[in-house]
């Protein structure tokens, strides 16, 4: 299978996994040992400032809610679009860090393009794999306008459900290629 990292994971209505229902996750890493993604549409109760005052002495200019990345405790994670403080880049123009310095840096600037995650989602090797051939999970592309746009919550999973629905209708009802002129098929 092709790496999924830069793609969007959405929970199919099927799936009942109170961790994933009715969730949009983006994957951030994915090799044939494991994938790392984090819950987009869901919120914690805390704030990144409310957060950041708990784990660092250092200022925090964030002032957005704080995101609910998964059920795997771990590194608090951020999503932006400053490569020089990036760990790793998801897809072009879009990073995640979880290198304290980096979130530290990253943090004290203003900035409406940064999405901060406690937990997030993992599976071991072959297990995302599983889910995805138990239907679990539709896929598509991600872009960095809806990791940051305005749409969030519960609309985000319903925008991407359609808009996976219409992927795979397209693909059921385009036809093969056509030659210009038919008759040198």
């Amino acid at each position: 299978m092709d790496s999924l990292q830069g793609r969007f994971l959405i929970a199919a209505p099927q799936l009942l996994d109170p961790n994933f229902i009715r969730t949009v996750v983006l994957v951030l890493a994915h090799s044939p040992q494991g994938a790392l993604g984090v819950v987009l549409n869901r919120l914690h109760s805390k704030t990144v400032k409310d957060l950041w005052e708990q784990v660092s002495q250092g200022p925090c200019r964030v002032d957005r809610p704080l995101n609910a990345g998964g059920p795997v405790s771990g590194p608090v994670l951020a999503l932006h679009r400053r490569s020089d403080h990036a760990d790793a880049e998801v897809l072009p123009g879009l990073y995640y860090s979880a290198q304290r310095e980096k979130l530290e840096q990253l943090l004290a600037e203003e900035s409406q393009d940064v999405r901060v995650f406690l937990g997030h989602s993992g599976w071991a090797g072959g297990q995302l794999e599983n889910e995805l051939a138990q239907g679990a999970w539709l896929i598509l592309p991600a872009s960095v306008e809806l990791v940051f746009g305005p749409v969030e919550g519960p609309a985000l999973w319903q925008l991407l459900l359609h808009a996976s629905g219409r992927t795979v209708l397209r693909k059921l009802i385009q036809p093969p290629h056509v030659a210009p002129d038919p008759s040198l098929n």
